[in-house]
């Protein structure tokens, strides 16, 4: 069963994280917490969703984006959701320095095909979430994007079957 109240607390801390640095979604200028709601929201509709799934999915972005640490994250959210906010957070050229973006995304996509159903779901999801807007807005960064999807989504097979189809069909 999903307990409501510890999502709204979850909510409300990635509202804060990313209105604290400022963040925007790139190219629709509207508050970042608009994306990580609409991810939470899909991982929320599939048939094996959990509360933790559901916070992790409005935490997804918290690390890589603001000043909020993993610690911090299980501090107040427990080592369940922590463990997969760890897995979705973006590694960089900070955490291995001298690697290009292509070895970076390899790297990635390499940790996410090991991680398990709740992370490999919440990643589709946010696959389908980012997909139409950087599609629409951004044609040459899309064909980098697209490429990138499908080397991460080549690993990642235990996650949602529905969610695992819609983000694949992602593309032109």
């Amino acid at each position: 069963m999903i307990d409501y109240t510890l999502i709204k607390a979850a909510e409300a801390f990635a509202t804060g994280a990313h209105c604290g640095v400022g963040q925007i979604r790139k190219y629709t200028g509207e508050d970042y917490i608009v994306h990580p709601i609409r991810v939470a929201t899909l991982v929320g509709e599939v048939k094996n969703a959990s509360t933790d799934m559901v916070r992790a999915a409005l935490l997804h972005d918290v690390v890589e984006d603001t000043e909020v640490t993993i610690e911090t994250i299980e501090y107040f959210f427990g080592s369940r959701v922590s463990n997969f906010v760890s897995y979705l957070t973006k590694k960089t050229k900070q955490d291995y320095p001298g690697y290009n973006r292509r070895r970076l995304k390899e790297i990635e996509a390499a940790r996410l095909a090991q991680a398990p159903y709740e992370v490999q779901t919440i990643k589709y999801a946010d696959f389908i979430d980012n997909g139409p807007s950087i599609i629409q807005n951004d044609p040459e960064f899309a064909k980098v994007w697209i490429q990138e999807k499908n080397m991460a989504m080549e690993g990642m097979t235990r996650g949602d079957p529905e969610l695992y189809n819609r983000a694949l069909s992602i593309g032109w």
